[in-house]
């Protein structure tokens, strides 16, 4: 029952991935309109995910999960009939709101199932193993329904899982437990949202080659105050959606970075590769989308096997050498694109899927253990916030500076795509093996559990 919610909303973080080409073609979008199709979701999805979890307390988790099915649901059939291409960003702005209704009830769910640490980290690590997943076999899951269907295919797939979803929720899920005492400030969500739709406006402008100063200037403007008023509410909040003391420990800041950082080095890579298996390979739809299963395959049981073993290894081997090993297989992936070798762009694929993997498996659990006991349900907030907002930063980076080195690009098309596409291999290489660094001075210590008593 989680899992099939948990695999929607990750899968369809990716799904879009294989389809833009034919979306592009059928709808007629511009690169601008595409990438908004990609970012409506996971940015309306980061934007109310701390208020979901204070509203699922209050009306039950059972209840918003169901909530969240049905919207998902709705979404979902308004997507695969678009008729345009700011319908299709609408309707998956939709599925945001769906998918942020659903997303808190898993954790919490997890959280009731499974009171004894042991059992609650490989839970929790099979429940990242899902997202992983997910979030991998989305091109391949695309790529399939393409070869037989229209673009708007990839939406209705979701259709009658939510159905069975509803039946099992119905039928297996605990009681539904509404907290009346909890208040759900919508204000606070609104800012949110706020700040990061105009962040993600100032991203691709200011990368846009045909940047508009003034659009630049009061996106960034916005940014800054819808976060300032966001900030200013929560001081005033009895019972706050966030406060930036929880960052003061090491152990929970490590594993914020390590979440977003692990959704920069699997979806840049996963994006851009499944663009130019295509577009400069001539690669079908699902061929693209098979290649891509070589980070699912391989990603799968690193995330399984990270959580299970973390009381053995620890945090430290699992994220900065995940990360570490997230540099190298982007740059192998780059190696075997410049060389033509299609195997040596699978191996590429594998460590990249290999590498987040293990650092998906753990970064949860740094998150939730490493909070206090009074700041567990913002700890579960920021945790799901961290890969959907890794996410959406993601397609705004590498998909804009994308864009500006294929404009500057000589030669051909097809020579100027491989460049850029080499170049934005080479930026997540470099993030990965920054990330390596910071991440090691977080677990220095190599904690092998989540739980920290000092905020140092």
């Amino acid at each position: 029952m989680i899992s099939l919610g948990l695999f929607m909303v990750s899968l369809d973080n990716s799904i879009l991935f294989t389809a833009l080409p034919a979306i592009e073609e059928q709808l007629g979008t511009t690169p601008g309109q595409a990438l908004w199709i990609i970012n409506a979701y996971p940015l309306v999805l980061s934007g109310l995910l701390l208020g979901a979890g204070t509203l699922g307390d209050r009306i039950g988790h059972r209840l918003m999960f169901m909530v969240g099915l049905v919207l998902f649901g709705v979404a979902s059939l308004a997507a695969a009939f678009a008729p345009s291409a700011w319908a299709l960003v609408a309707a998956r702005a939709l599925l945001g709101v769906g998918a942020s209704s659903m997303m808190p009830a898993t954790l919490a769910l997890i959280r009731l199932t499974f009171p004894d640490e042991q059992e609650r980290n490989t839970a929790i690590g099979l429940w990242s193993s899902v997202a992983v997943v997910g979030a991998a076999l989305g091109p391949v899951v695309g790529g399939a329904m393409l070869e037989v269907f229209w673009w708007g295919s990839i939406f209705l797939i979701n259709v009658p899982v939510v159905v069975v979803a509803v039946v099992l929720t119905a039928l297996l899920a605990p009681p539904n437990l509404p907290n009346r005492a909890k208040r759900w400030d919508a204000t606070s969500s609104l800012y949110s949202l706020l700040a990061l739709t105009a962040l993600t406006l100032t991203i691709k402008e200011a990368a846009n080659p045909q940047r508009r100063p003034a659009l630049l200037a009061a996106a960034a403007a916005v940014a800054l105050v819808g976060g300032a008023a966001f900030a200013r509410r929560q001081r005033r909040l009895e019972d706050p959606l966030l406060t930036l003391d929880i960052f003061r420990s090491r152990i929970f800041t490590g594993g914020v970075l390590a979440a977003m950082g692990s959704m920069f080095v699997i979806t840049g890579t996963e994006l851009q590769t499944t663009q130019k298996l295509q577009l400069v390979d001539a690669f079908s739809p699902l061929a693209a989308g098979t290649a891509i299963t070589a980070m699912a395959v391989a990603a799968f049981p690193a995330s399984v096997l990270g959580g299970a073993n973390l009381r053995r290894v620890g945090f430290l081997p699992l994220i900065a050498g995940g990360f570490a090993g997230g540099a190298a297989g982007a740059l192998l992936l780059a190696a075997g694109s410049r060389a033509g070798s299609f195997p040596l762009e699978l191996l590429g694929l594998a460590v990249v899927g290999v590498s987040a993997g293990a650092v998906m498996s753990v970064s949860s659990i740094a998150i939730i253990g490493a909070a206090p006991a009074h700041r567990s349900g913002m700890a579960a907030g920021v945790e799901e916030v961290s890969y959907e907002f890794g996410s959406l930063i993601t397609v705004a980076v590498t998909g804009s500076l994308f864009g500006r080195w294929l404009a500057i690009g000589d030669g051909p098309y097809e020579a100027a795509y491989a460049s850029a596409y080499h170049s934005v291999l080479g930026l997540v290489a470099a993030v990965a093996a920054a990330l390596a660094l910071v991440t090691w001075w977080c677990f220095r210590d190599n904690p092998k559990s989540g739980v920290t008593s000092s905020y140092d």
